[in-house]
């Protein structure tokens, strides 16, 4: 931490900032998510630090509660996505053979379909909820996450201590979790970042084609999406979630360049 560059450095303070607000939003947030407290689109005031929205809720609140929102369906289905895609990732390297090729050839296929189209057409025939979202986003991008846990897992499978547990007798969840995952976190958690960034990007989408997050519950692309017809009128009430979305993914992406140039070899095992 001692020698950490000033990109990093801007790019923790935001995402710290961005984080906090979301987990203390109801005790920051001047007014309640849907409360209606003004005209509709009220120019930036005292009362009302950026304005009302299309229905005269206050933005700032809305943004607040939808930064809640966008924040925890990203970060639970990049968990999610996380220990799916490297456990299965790690357990088809380990294994190889038919194991390997079945894993692989499966994960092939559904890489195939355009996330954004597999999306809409599940959403489409399923309720629309917090849970089914972090769900199908999970899943959909533990696909990216199995590619690169295996790739990462096969050259680690052939080290000497990988093969030493082997002799041993060791079983594949030992191998897995004990000689593989440790060697593997370096890669892993700087891709992590960039895959929260993808999953924000990706409720965002959902959510202004009107298959994400369901009114009157806020997020930054549905406040998007209510908000869009203000531009006609040179109304910004549309901008300031999307310079929110801006401003997140590119200091997650900071964040996530400083740690891979910190972790760009792997290290010793535990053999």
């Amino acid at each position: 931490m001692k020698n950490i560059p000033i990109s990093a450095m801007i790019g923790l303070f935001f995402t710290g900032i961005y984080f906090l607000m979301a987990v203390f939003a109801p005790w920051i947030a001047p007014y309640g998510m849907a409360e209606v407290v003004g005209d509709v689109w009220e120019p930036s005031s005292s009362e009302f630090l950026l304005g009302t929205d299309s229905i005269g809720r206050d933005l700032l609140s809305r943004m607040i509660y939808g930064g809640q929102t966008t924040i925890f369906i990203a970060t639970a289905a990049t968990i999610l996505s996380f220990t799916l895609g490297s456990v299965m990732g790690f357990f088809a390297a380990v294994s190889g053979g038919w194991v390997d090729q079945t894993l692989s050839r499966f994960v092939d296929l559904i890489m195939s379909i355009p996330s954004l189209i597999f999306a809409l057409v599940v959403l489409s025939v399923m309720p629309t909820t917090v849970p089914i979202l972090i769900l199908l986003m999970g899943l959909l991008d533990s696909t990216r996450v199995f590619r690169l846990a295996r790739a990462v897992a096969v050259d680690i499978t052939v080290m000497d201590y990988v093969e030493a547990a082997r002799l041993r007798g060791e079983k594949i969840g030992w191998i897995i979790f004990r000689e593989t995952l440790p060697n593997a976190l370096s890669p892993l958690v700087a891709e992590m970042g960039l895959r929260f960034i993808f999953a924000v990007l990706f409720v965002s989408t959902l959510s202004f084609l009107g298959l994400g997050v369901q009114p009157p519950q806020a997020d930054w692309g549905g406040i998007v999406k209510e908000n869009k017809e203000g531009i006609n009128y040179g109304i910004q009430a549309a901008l300031y979630p999307a310079y929110a979305i801006a401003t997140l993914c590119i200091s997650i992406n900071l964040v996530a360049d400083w740690i891979l140039n910190r972790t760009t070899s792997l290290k010793g095992g535990r053999g």
